[in-house]
């Protein structure tokens, strides 16, 4: 499953935003994609094998066993800060904050709202990710850093059609 995901976004990333030799961009591809599948692998396995674990210690399955079981899988396997991990962290993040505000309202924690919140959220999130690039640029993950420079910087310079089929930064002079 992380070789299906992880290839195609490692290919693309690599071909739009990284310099070097087609091997360096191969080699580079292949070592994101490697990464990415072990760590899932690795989660998958210690998740399990502490499910396991505990229902059989206990006799029993309880919800606290997910919480911990995956606390420690995410402590041993993700717990390194690098891009692969820090890319996994941030879709998490996102995921469950909408999860946690459809339990919230699910619960009655939260009132149904009267209006579908989802254009609000989408505004915020807009306003809040072009003011840090803009202001504070450096706070953002590299990555992203990337795409928006492509989006809001190198457009400023025009310099014929390939600038939208392939890359709009010149190193050459023409």
């Amino acid at each position: 499953y992380g070789a299906k995901i992880r290839a195609p976004h490692a290919l693309v990333m690599t071909f739009l935003f990284k310099s070097g030799s087609l091997r360096e961009k191969l080699k580079s591809i292949a070592q994101a994609t490697y990464t990415h599948s072990r760590n899932l692998a690795y989660f998958v396995f210690t998740y399990k094998g502490l499910m396991a674990l505990q229902s059989q210690l206990q006799g029993k399955k309880i919800p606290f066993h997910s919480f911990f079981a995956a606390c420690i899988g995410g402590w041993l396997v993700f717990g390194e800060n690098n891009a692969i991990n820090s890319q996994i962290i941030m879709y998490l993040l996102s995921r469950i904050l909408f999860g946690l505000s459809r339990l919230a309202v699910e619960k009655g924690y939260v009132p149904q709202p009267k209006q579908d919140p989802f254009p609000l959220v989408a505004a915020l999130i807009w306003g809040t990710v072009l003011w840090l690039f803009e202001y504070h640029r450096q706070t953002l993950q590299p990555s992203l850093q990337s795409s928006m420079t492509y989006l809001y910087d190198d457009s400023n310079v025009w310099h014929d059609i390939s600038d939208f089929l392939i890359y709009n930064r010149r190193t050459d002079s023409k």
